[in-house]
């Protein structure tokens, strides 16, 4: 039920709910953080089911407070007396220091924050945010090449 297929490096406790796979592709990852998130509880569970998507969310900063923007959680069907909104904002649990240093480097630097992926770790659900800069398209096909070859050399010193 759990660990959508999604390979990674993670500990055994940390199971993945989704994961923004065009998001490597269109910006170029500098830092990343962990995030809690304040859900409710048919969000949680509805999480716990793997439906929720990413794509198009982003992380804005208001009055010292950092919200997931555009992020879909599908309503829990079995909690139909809850008036669930599928794509409301979420507040993110972060330190005032991590926040205001993100808020300075979107501002200043014109870097964008976004979510990387949702998990749950122990028990707790949670989201991988990175400060990032978007890539223009031949920045895109440049790294799809340079996988490639990446790849293409593991392959030769393999066999």
């Amino acid at each position: 039920m759990y660990n959508r297929g999604v390979k990674s490096d993670q500990p055994k406790d940390v199971i993945n709910v989704c994961v923004n796979r065009k998001a490597r592709h269109d910006y170029e990852i500098i830092e990343t953080f962990e995030a809690g998130i304040v859900l409710t509880g048919p969000e949680v569970k509805s999480l716990r089911e793997g439906r929720a998507n990413l794509k198009d969310s982003y992380i804005a900063f208001e009055t010292g407070e950092a919200f997931l923007v555009g992020a879909h959680i599908s309503p829990y069907p079995h909690a139909w007396h809850v008036l669930q909104e599928p794509e409301r904002n979420r507040k993110l649990l972060l330190h005032s220091r991590e926040i205001s240093r993100l808020s300075g480097k979107v501002t200043a630097k014109g870097l964008t924050v976004i979510p990387l992926k949702i998990y749950f770790k122990k028990g707790r659900a949670k989201v991988e945010i990175a400060l990032a800069r978007g890539r223009r398209e031949y920045e895109k096909k440049d790294a799809i090449k340079e996988r490639i070859m990446e790849r293409e050399a593991r392959q030769a010193i393999k066999g």
